[in-house]
Order: C-alpha cells, then sequence, then structure tokens
C-alpha cells in the first residue's frame, strides 16, 4: 500500500520534523546548557535536602563534547564556596554534589572546625564550619593538603554525614560538570542558588 505524497509531507512537517527539532535542541541543551539532577542524600544539607531538583549550569566552566573529551571555553573559573556537580573519582557514572573549597596548586587545611585555604582562615564564611569527622587521609586536624594541578577539593556542608575530599581526595577538573544554580522542585523550595547559602 502506497502512501500519498502529500500525507507522507504532512506527517513530516507536522510530526517528524517538530519531533527531530525538539530532540536536537533538547540534546544540545541539555549537553551543553543545563541539566537536572535530583538530590538523593542528605550530604548538602542544609542548603540542599534529599528530593530536591536541580538545574545544573554546563558552560560556565565550559562544557564537554560527548565522545570526542574536547573541553568548550569556560566563562570563569570555579570559586570558593560555588556548589558543583562533578563525577566520582571512585564510583563511574555516579554523580555528587559538593561545595568547592580549592583549586590546583592550593593548599587546605582543617583546624578546630575552620577552614584555611593557602594559609588564610575563611572568616566571612557563609556556608558554616567545616568540621572534621572520622579519619579521612585528606582530612586530619591541623594537617596541610596542596592540591595537585587539574584537580579540585570538594566537601560537603553536612560534614558529619558527607564522604568527600577528606576521604577520597582530590578530584580531576575533567570530572566537572557544573555549578548548581536553581532548584525547581518542590515547589515550596523554588529558588536561585546563591554561593552565601
Amino acid at each position: 500500500m502506497k502512501f500519498p505524497k502529500k500525507k507522507i509531507r504532512y506527517f513530516w512537517n507536522e510530526w517528524i520534523k517538530p519531533i527531530l527539532v525538539a530532540a536536537v535542541l533538547a540534546f544540545f541543551i541539555r549537553t551543553f546548557i543545563a541539566q537536572p539532577f535530583k538530590i538523593p542524600s542528605s550530604s548538602m544539607r542544609p542548603t540542599l535536602i534529599p528530593g530536591d531538583r536541580i538545574f545544573v549550569n554546563k558552560f560556565i566552566y565550559g562544557g564537554t563534547v560527548p565522545l570526542l573529551d574536547i573541553k568548550l571555553p569556560k566563562v570563569r573559573e570555579p570559586e570558593l564556596g560555588d556548589i558543583v556537580v562533578f563525577l566520582s573519582p571512585i564510583e563511574k557514572k555516579k554523580y555528587l554534589v559538593k561545595r568547592y573549597i580549592a583549586g590546583g596548586g592550593e593548599t587546605v587545611e582543617i583546624s578546630g572546625g575552620e577552614l584555611f585555604i593557602n594559609g588564610k582562615e575563611i572568616k566571612e564564611n557563609p556556608f558554616g564550619k567545616f568540621f572534621y569527622y572520622g579519619n579521612g587521609e585528606y582530612g586530619e586536624e591541623d594537617k596541610k593538603f596542596k592540591v595537585p594541578k587539574g584537580c579540585f577539593y570538594a566537601l560537603g556542608d553536612n560534614s558529619a554525614n558527607s564522604l568527600d575530599s577528606r576521604f577520597w581526595g582530590f578530584i580531576p577538573n575533567k570530572n566537572l560538570v557544573g555549578k548548581a544554580f536553581l532548584i525547581h522542585w518542590p515547589i515550596k523550595r523554588i529558588h536561585l542558588i546563591s554561593k552565601g547559602e
């Protein structure tokens, strides 16, 4: 059975073409501009709580072209206090959300619950103290750690309940996905995420 050309043209213009365009746009936006994530744990309490759904800005630090592993130009470098999403350095294909603390070449020290970067105490710390718990290899009390070039150090806000750089060390910059900028669900928690939360 042959379909009339008019019918084929109609289906192409009214159904197939719009769906293809929408799919390409969705892929482009998700790959290079913004991607949704769901918060699964309490490691970022009270800033982010389990069940929060967030959008992550993927172009701010320079997106990555799929399959080619090519980094695109960035708007700016990550900064102290940014809430970032990245691929776990120890579990393949697992995304984590933590707070960016220091980049390559910087030193980190946690002493008496206070955070020091390059020997300077972060006194006006809008996101609370990073108390040390456990015997993490990269979070021992009063010990300085230098972040290797091409890596960064990240901590969870709820430090008593967060597996982070204190325990598994430094994260390669190539694992960085983007910066969390909006909680879009649940409705009562919808707001832009600021560094000072």
